[in-house]
């Protein structure tokens, strides 16, 4: 039987600005522990802004979100306008404020956010495809914009939780390390560092979120 193959939005390098480093790196093992193979991608756009990741505050300078991502990915990632569902099994993406900065707008906008154009475009081809799509910590806010009436978990934060009911979407209240599992629309959803989590805990969650996209395949 072929190796089952996941393909990893990345959203910068760094939790404040970019992707959550833990949660990408602990995605990736476990995508590998279960067997299967992946390949990350990025949109190639300007980041939103850049922190310094020790005091918070804004430097005067500009990334680029393909770029950054590279960091995490070693090189082996793609630009997001490149990808084609049918060449995978199935759709991760990890959290990080980067995921309602550069890969949406929620960090500002709130439920009236918009998604880049490439990260809608590769989630409805999944979705249409009938190819399960896990998303963590704070992503699964992208997927409550795009696919209405989805059944997703961003932990128990009320306003983040408000704000997937205006989206159109169900959240359900959970603690670290559980997933919720939307059958119907083949989603799967942690809170990760949603809490104040250990980095054990977030493998954990990975390998949750990794093993039941596997028996939705």
């Amino acid at each position: 039987m072929a190796k089952k193959t996941f393909a990893v939005i990345l959203s910068g390098c760094g939790h404040q600005d970019g992707t959550e480093i833990h949660e990408a790196t602990l995605t990736l093992w476990a995508i590998h522990k279960s067997g299967c193979k992946y390949l990350c991608f990025a949109p190639d756009i300007p980041q939103h802004h850049v922190l310094n990741h020790v005091t918070g505050q804004e430097m005067p300078e500009q990334r680029n979100v393909l770029i950054e991502s590279a960091r995490i990915a070693r090189g082996q990632i793609q630009d997001l306008n490149t990808f084609s569902a049918e060449k995978f099994d199935g759709l991760v993406i990890p959290g990080g404020l980067g995921a309602a900065k550069n890969l949406c707008t929620y960090a500002t906008d709130g439920p009236q956010c918009q998604v880049d154009k490439d990260v809608a475009k590769a989630v409805k081809a999944m979705h249409a495809a009938n190819k399960p799509i896990g998303a963590l910590c704070i992503a699964p806010v992208i997927l409550a914009r795009i696919l209405k009436d989805a059944e997703l978990t961003i932990g128990h934060n009320d306003k983040v939780a408000r704000d997937i009911g205006i989206m159109g979407g169900q959240h359900r209240s959970t603690m670290q390390e559980e997933i919720v599992i939307d059958t119907a629309q083949k989603m799967i959803t942690t809170p990760c560092y949603m809490f104040d989590a250990r980095v054990d805990q977030i493998g954990r969650s990975a390998e949750n979120v990794i093993t039941a996209m596997l028996e939705l395949m």
